[in-house]
């Protein structure tokens, strides 16, 4: 992070070759804290979850520089090209996180981090190639967005398969039994009905205590 802050002021300042060589410099331990981490037994959630927000920080810092440095010495519009390539990636990051969250895969890409650090670093070191490099890096983020986006649609729509037909399997069930108790209850009111007419037509018969004698 601290060397993210020093390549995005000297890029500011329009000093790139200076930018260049932190930017080597801050490649170094963004490369090797993980193996570190590793090595020394000391990996852990907390230092996933914090490598991978001082990523996005690194990110923001070095776009939001060369927009600063575009904004100096090229036409006010050109800012938008940084911003836009760090809204992509923001979108691909987001795509990731939000597919894990549910249980989906969604890494892979022509554009990864690891691609946009070389191109960055290639752009720095030469500033003439600067807005070629960042249409091209908008241009593959964009593709990389749609491949995980095509990705994890794949397999969430696979994993609706399963899913309707426990949906059609309970709705049918739940009308089957709906369908029977109904079948049951006029049953049952039929038969009462049909007990209380036989029962009325008894009430109105004159009551016999024995045969009776003609006159």
């Amino acid at each position: 992070l601290s060397f993210a802050i020093a390549v995005a002021v000297a890029v500011a300042n329009g000093q790139l070759r200076l930018a260049f060589v932190l930017f080597l410099m801050s490649a170094v331990p963004d490369l090797l804290d993980g193996a570190v981490a590793r090595a020394t037994q000391r990996a852990s959630s907390r230092g996933a979850f914090f490598d991978s927000v001082a990523d996005r920080v690194s990110d923001s810092l070095y776009l939001f520089a060369m927009a600063w440095y575009f904004a100096d010495t090229r036409s006010p519009h050109y800012v938008l090209l940084p911003m836009s390539v760090l809204a992509m990636a923001f979108l691909v990051s987001y795509q990731r996180a939000k597919a894990e969250a549910l249980g989906f895969y969604a890494k892979g890409g022509i554009m990864e981090r690891a691609e946009r650090m070389v191109l960055i670093g290639t752009a720095l070191a030469i500033p003439s190639t600067m807005v070629v490099i960042l249409w091209l890096m908008l241009g593959l983020t964009l593709v990389t967005s749609l491949q995980r986006f095509a990705k994890v649609w794949v397999q969430a729509s696979a994993n609706l398969v399963p899913r309707r037909r426990i949906y059609v399997a309970e709705r049918w069930d739940t009308w089957r039994t709906q369908t029977v108790e109904q079948l049951r209850a006029r049953r049952l009111e039929s038969v009462e009905r049909r007990n209380a007419r036989r029962d009325a037509r008894r009430s109105r018969r004159p009551f016999r205590s024995g045969r009776t004698s003609r006159p």
